[in-house]
């Protein structure tokens, strides 16, 4: 397949907005600010939209807002997905008793460090590079501009962005056996992780968001939401490198955690890993849309999620309702309520640290942005979807890593 000439079909006349938005589903309303919800009533005006809603921990963000899910007809949004594409949640829960941690928290501590890289352009350097079946993708070479991205890939798989993006040690609880998951009722040392597709991705969503704007001329103030047609050269290009983003994503988290696993000498119980910057074709009322979920957790019928809190509070592993209204999605974590600029004015290092030990919780990393207080109550945004996911067990975060370099995620 040729690069794609960022001139090519270009379209001179803008493309007009629907007078009236499609109407959409909001869960927890009370936690939503104004900014998310007018972003989301105008990307109910494309004429490509065909349903929408909007998850408790939904907060503003480019074109689409973080928390919001739209599905389109025949057509992909770059920031509908987002910059970060397959930003995902993993979780590992090991033959290891909960109460293990304690005590040998020194050693979880050193094989965290070890083991894992923070920020933004961070890499593995020679032997410390790792393999992976997806660096033999052939879309690497399918496609000029993605082959040209092959080194950055190979050098950041198993690493993880600044940000928000992190790797804890917790203890995880289940109040009653899971049969699906074959756990028994107790208490689990287990490691969960939120990172996505590094500087590829990156690159990725720079490259055809831009496209998407020549390509797709919406007014001025909605050009963030410019969208590629699935039936054109750059919507099948765009649309086969998002999945090998996404793949790319899923392999950096099974890096992180095989090299984990086997420093702590533990066997795995369990694994459940979801994804949340993507885009799916999915059916929904008996039509194949594209369903894009912007910071919000794929929830269908049985599937498995994870919801995390803040750096102190709890997340959720949750099995999704299939709730249609929803889109079959729920939230891909508490969300924010501060601004990162915000955060940075209104908290103190000092304050962070009381609240660190407020609830023994060791943090390795992070900036002030990332402070607890900067975060909604996950325990408020759960209980506004409760008709949305089932709660399969409590996580608590003991150990925490983040980038310690101020960096954002990819």
């Amino acid at each position: 397949m040729r690069n794609i000439n960022k001139s090519a079909e270009l379209t001179e006349e803008t493309i007009a907005l629907n007078e009236h938005g499609i109407d959409y589903s909001v869960y927890g309303a009370e936690h939503i600010e104004e900014g998310a919800r007018k972003q989301m009533d105008v990307a109910m005006k494309l004429p490509v939209s065909v349903a929408g809603a909007l998850m408790p921990d939904a907060h503003q963000g480019y074109g689409l807002p973080i928390g919001g899910v739209l599905a389109t007809r025949n057509a992909i949004i770059p920031y509908g997905v987002g910059v970060d594409i397959g930003c995902r949640m993993a979780l590992s829960i090991f033959d290891i008793p909960g109460d293990n941690y304690f005590g040998n928290d020194a050693k979880y501590k050193r094989e965290l460090i070890a083991h894992t890289k923070f920020g933004a352009g961070q890499s593995f350097k020679g032997s410390e590079r790792a393999e992976h079946a997806v660096l033999d993708r052939e879309e690497f070479g399918s496609i000029r501009f993605l082959k040209g991205l092959f080194d950055k890939a190979y050098g950041q798989l198993g690493t993880s962005g600044g940000g928000n993006h992190f790797a804890e040690w917790g203890i995880i609880e289940f109040a009653e056996r899971d049969e699906v998951l074959n756990i028994d009722k107790g208490r689990y040392v287990a490691l969960l992780t939120h990172s996505g597709s590094r500087g590829f991705g990156a690159t990725v969503a720079d490259y055809y968001t831009k496209l998407a704007k020549s390509l797709c001329k919406l007014p001025k103030e909605t050009e963030n939401l410019a969208y590629l047609d699935l039936n054109s050269e750059a919507g099948i290009e765009y649309w086969i490198a998002m999945n090998l983003a996404g793949d790319y994503a899923s392999a950096c988290h099974e890096v992180i955690h095989k090299r984990l696993t086997k420093a702590i000498g533990a066997e795995v119980l369990a694994k459940v890993e979801n994804h949340h910057n993507f885009a799916w074709k999915e059916t929904l009322n008996g039509e194949e849309l594209i369903v894009h979920r912007k910071g919000a957790t794929p929830a269908g019928k049985g599937v498995l999620g994870i919801i995390p809190g803040s750096m102190t509070a709890p997340g959720f592993l949750v099995r999704g309702k299939g709730e249609v209204n929803s889109i079959y999605s729920a939230s891909h974590g508490a969300g924010r309520q501060m601004s990162r600029k915000k955060a940075h004015a209104n908290i103190s290092r000092e304050e962070m640290k009381a609240v660190l030990k407020a609830h023994d919780v060791m943090l390795i990393g992070a900036g002030l942005d990332e402070a607890p207080m900067a975060y909604k109550d996950i325990n408020k945004v759960m209980a506004a979807q409760t008709e949305l996911v089932d709660v399969l067990a409590r996580f608590e975060p003991k150990m925490v890593r983040m980038a310690d370099d101020g960096s954002r995620e990819d």
